[in-house]
C-alpha cells in the first residue's frame, strides 16, 4: 500500500522538508504552513478535477456548483441522465462533457473502482485512469495527491508548480522540466507535500507587494 500523509503528520513533513531545503523553510517562515488541501475520494472530486483542466479554479467551481444545482448529488447515474445541452447550461464544454460521461460510464460498468484505488500504487491508478479519454497525467496527479493523500507525487505538468520552482530557486524561465525534476529529487519521499508548499508560495507571493 502506498505511503500516505494525514492532517496529523502534515506539519511534521513540512518541517522535515524545511530542514532539507532552506527555501522551503523561508516560505514557511514568511507565509506559514500551506493549507491541508484535500478532497474526498468520490466521483464528484474527479469531475471537479476534470473541470479544472486548463481553466481558472473559479471557473471550474462555477461549473461544479451549476452541476450540483441541476442534479443535487453528482453521481455517475445522475450525470448520465443529463443531455449535452443541459451540461452546456452548467458551463461544461463539449469536450469536458464527453470526458465526464466517459468516467461515469467507466465507474458504472465497474471498469473503474475508486475504493479499490485506495489500496493501489500510483502507477496502477495512473494506468487505469489515463486509459479513459480526457484524463491525463495532471488529472491523475491531482487526484492522487488530494483524494488519496499519497506522499510522493510531483505534478510537473502544473504550470504553477513549474513557475514556483523557477521563482523560488532563481532559475531562468527557459529552464527545462527535466532540470526541475532533478531538483525535486531531494524532496523524496514527500514530493506531494513539497508541491503543497510550492503552491502556497506561488499563491502568497503573487499577493505580496513588489519590493521597493
Amino acid at each position: 500500500m502506498p505511503q500516505q500523509f494525514t492532517r496529523a503528520s502534515y506539519h511534521t513533513i513540512c518541517d522535515d522538508l524545511a530542514k532539507i531545503d532552506p527555501d522551503f523553510a523561508n516560505v514557511i517562515h514568511l507565509y506559514g504552513y500551506p493549507p491541508f488541501w484535500s478532497r474526498p475520494n468520490t466521483f464528484e472530486s474527479l469531475v471537479h478535477i476534470i473541470l479544472e483542466q486548463q481553466v481558472s479554479l473559479a471557473s471550474a467551481l462555477s461549473a461544479l456548483n451549476k452541476l450540483r444545482e441541476r442534479v443535487q448529488e453528482i453521481t455517475p447515474a445522475r450525470i448520465l441522465l443529463l443531455t449535452d445541452a443541459e451540461m452546456r447550461e452548467c458551463y461544461c464544454s463539449r469536450q469536458k462533457t464527453a470526458y465526464i460521461k466517459y468516467l461515469a460510464e467507466a465507474i458504472i460498468s465497474g471498469q473503474i473502482n475508486l475504493e479499490a484505488f485506495e489500496q493501489m500504487e500510483d502507477e496502477e491508478i495512473r494506468k487505469q485512469l489515463t486509459a479513459l479519454k480526457g484524463i491525463g497525467n495532471w488529472t491523475v496527479d491531482v487526484y492522487v495527491m488530494f483524494a488519496l493523500q499519497h506522499t510522493d507525487v510531483l505534478p510537473i505538468g502544473d504550470l504553477a508548480i513549474v513557475n514556483a520552482i523557477k521563482r523560488l530557486k532563481g532559475l531562468p524561465k527557459e529552464t527545462p522540466k527535466e532540470e526541475l525534476m532533478v531538483i525535486a529529487e531531494q524532496w523524496r519521499p514527500y514530493r506531494t507535500v513539497a508541491s503543497m508548499i510550492l503552491w502556497h508560495y506561488y499563491l502568497c507571493d503573487r499577493k505580496s507587494p513588489p519590493a521597493p
